[in-house]
């Protein structure tokens, strides 16, 4: 088995005790952006997987974008990021 040379580390353990890897990062052309796949971003990120600019060059962000998703899933977790909670978790209903 052949590992690709990778900047920083090949895999981060989360708080929770859950590991999350390269290989668990949607593909680079994803357009349908489900909560799951933004908090894994959002984590990777967060968590040193990658770089906050490889991040939103690879899936075309912008930095508010990403700034939104990260500070979401710190305060609220996985619904933090679901389109039908953004209003009751911001305290708009």
């Amino acid at each position: 088995m052949y590992l690709r040379k990778t900047d920083g580390p090949r895999v981060v353990t989360l708080p929770d005790g859950s590991v999350i890897s390269h290989d668990d990062l949607p593909c680079a052309d994803t357009r349908r952006w489900v909560a799951s796949r933004k908090a894994v971003v959002a984590k990777a990120v967060l968590y040193g997987l990658i770089k906050r600019a490889d991040a939103i060059d690879r899936y075309e962000l912008s930095d508010d974008e990403l700034s939104d998703w990260i500070r979401a899933v710190e305060r609220h977790g996985l619904s933090g990021l679901k389109v039908t909670r953004i209003d009751v978790l911001r305290g708009g209903r």
